[in-house]
């Protein structure tokens, strides 16, 4: 019975549920530890401890999915969740409308684009290409668009959260370093490039901040999910 254990915890879903709610536990502990800092993003530690989890393990990213799609399920609620706080900034939303949307369009567009050229440039397949094309929309989005369009869901959930790292890292030392510091611009900019992770991470800098972050990811996986479809089929 003993010998069978290790094998039962590996192929239920609980273990997957266990190993993720444990591992962001502990990378929200290791944040606060470090004051907050960029470096120490709880998704960044999160995502290395189940990495580190699935090598001492010996398990696989499927097994390990049969648990984690059952909290996966809850990104987009949550992507919803995000028109409250955008509601009660509805005034500057009004105001700044048009150059809001534009800056969305074209921020989504070279964001996309930028991402499949550098991959054309490094030789890489088709479906890698077509899954780069979604790495500047939220998980639940790129998963979806990368499926019906001949990419990969699982490369483009990983392009997804090394974007959305690397945002939630470096974007608020950017704006410092630039010398600017309204909230909006900031938000937005974190939104179309980081999507949810950098969304959460500017909520915990500003609500404005995090609102239109939030306001930016839905409207850029709105155009993505409807643009990129065609543009792939264009390019066949």
């Amino acid at each position: 019975m003993s010998a069978s254990l290790p094998q039962w915890m590996y192929h239920t879903p609980l273990t997957g549920i266990f190993v993720t709610l444990l591992a962001y536990r502990l990378a929200l502990a290791a944040n606060r530890r470090c004051g907050g800092h960029p470096a120490g993003n709880p998704v960044l530690i999160g995502v290395l401890l189940v990495l580190l989890w699935l090598w001492a393990s010996g398990s696989s990213y499927a097994q390990y999915m049969d648990g984690a799609r059952f909290i996966q399920l809850l990104l987009g609620p949550a992507t919803v969740a995000l028109a409250v706080p955008l509601y009660s900034n509805l005034p500057k939303l009004k105001r700044a409308l048009w150059p809001l949307l534009a800056s969305i369009a074209i921020g989504g567009a070279i964001g996309g684009g930028s991402a499949v050229l550098l991959g054309w440039c490094f030789g890489f397949e088709r479906t890698v290409l077509l899954s780069l094309a979604t790495r500047a929309v939220t998980t639940p989005i790129a998963m979806s668009v990368a499926g019906g369009i001949g990419g990969a869901p699982e490369l483009a959930a990983m392009f997804v959260i090394v974007s959305g790292i690397l945002g939630a890292v470096l974007a608020r030392p950017l704006f410092q370093w630039l010398g600017w510091h309204d909230d909006m611009v900031l938000g937005v900019a974190t939104g179309v490039t980081a999507h949810g992770i950098g969304t959460a991470r500017v909520f915990q800098l500003s609500e404005t901040a995090g609102a239109f972050a939030g306001l930016a990811m839905g409207l850029n996986g709105l155009l993505t999910a409807l643009l990129l479809p065609m543009l792939a089929a264009w390019w066949r």
